[in-house]
């Protein structure tokens, strides 16, 4: 067999490797009791080829205090395949609440990412939130208090504009007032993180009006409390 027969034949058993295994992974949802294959599963196929982004900055250290201390108070953890149509109920509920308002859902493997653009967060140079963004908090809010088995990762992000310091402080505030908002709503703060990454983590060139105004934002990633 030829080198270019040998990669072909070698690429072609990975991806019926990846098919088998998305559909051999087969669970019962917990609560249709229907077969299916979870959005976990297939994602994990295709990031075997494609990647995925992951939306936590914050680091493992702190994500696993915050689980080990929520599980700690008596809060279950998630296991198998309910992680799975856990985090798939929750995202549907997400984008239900939040069709409309301008925040995109982003689902990577078992977490959720809502991206929440400057334009109904803050005003500039402030972190008090618009009246536009409260409303939006609270309908977040509401599906947090419904899924309480998900760790709350938010994150403020600024563009370049101004010293590194500085954008690293507003962003924090900014970030620390939007927790305290969803605090205020009922979602325990036992589960969330908060992270000021300043201009560190830029979607958009900064070069041009347009991206500095992506790079302006706040992202909320949710993973589910897994019970290991």
């Amino acid at each position: 067999m030829s080198t270019t027969s040998s990669h072909i034949a070698r690429f072609a058993g990975l991806v019926f490797a990846a098919l088998f295994a998305a559909t051999a992974c087969t669970t019962i949802d917990p609560y249709t009791r229907e077969k299916k294959v979870s959005k976990t599963t297939k994602g994990a196929a295709i990031g075997a080829g494609a990647g995925a982004v992951v939306g936590w900055i914050s680091g493992s250290n702190s994500r696993e205090r915050k689980r080990r201390a929520l599980l700690g108070a008596g809060i279950g953890g998630l296991t198998g395949g309910a992680i799975g149509y856990y985090m798939d109920r929750q995202e549907a509920k997400l984008r239900e609440k939040l069709e409309g308002t301008g925040v995109s859902v982003t689902r990577s493997g078992d977490d959720i990412t809502l991206n929440m653009p400057s334009n109904i967060t803050f005003a500039t140079d402030s972190a008090n939130l618009t009246p536009r963004f409260t409303n939006v908090l609270d309908s977040v809010a509401l599906v947090l208090k419904e899924y309480k088995q998900t760790i709350v990762e938010v994150a403020g992000h600024t563009d370049n504009t101004g010293t590194s310091d500085y954008n690293r402080t507003l962003s924090q505030q900014r970030a620390q007032a939007v927790a305290n908002q969803l605090a205020g709503k009922g979602v325990t703060a036992e589960r969330i993180v908060t992270v000021g990454a300043g201009e560190a983590r830029p979607v958009a060139s900064n070069d041009t009006n347009n991206g500095r105004q992506l790079n302006r934002r706040v992202e909320l990633t949710l993973t589910p409390l897994k019970q290991s």
